[in-house]
């Protein structure tokens, strides 16, 4: 297809995280709750460079289960006002990771 001699696109330079800088914090809400009851699928806030496979391997790594898929979204910041300025909140990058059907994460 291409040259042997030629590189794998990005990954000798890509920067390696730890699975505690990929995974932010959990996204608790109601409706997460009912996918975590329903399809076994937990939402995460992610590292923005993190990628399908370092994040398969954080939750992996951090809370001992066995990850099926990996679904992200890169989710734009909203406009807001404060007091007489105008600003945006930030960008971030959101994860919907579903388990094997064996496993769980209890976060309450």
């Amino acid at each position: 297809m291409g040259n042997p001699q030629e590189k794998s696109r990005g990954t000798e330079t890509r920067l390696h995280l730890e699975p505690h800088q990929i995974i932010l914090r959990p996204l608790v809400t109601e409706k997460g709750v009912y996918h975590a009851g329903e399809f076994n699928q937990y939402a995460f806030e992610v590292n923005s460079l993190s990628t399908k496979d370092d994040i398969k391997r954080a939750v992996e790594e951090l809370f001992n289960v066995k990850v099926t898929k990996v679904r992200t979204q890169n989710r734009a910041g909203k406009p807001r006002r404060y007091r007489y300025r105008n600003g945006y909140t930030k960008n971030w990058k959101k994860a919907l990771v579903t388990l094997d059907k064996e496993h769980r994460i209890d976060f309450f």
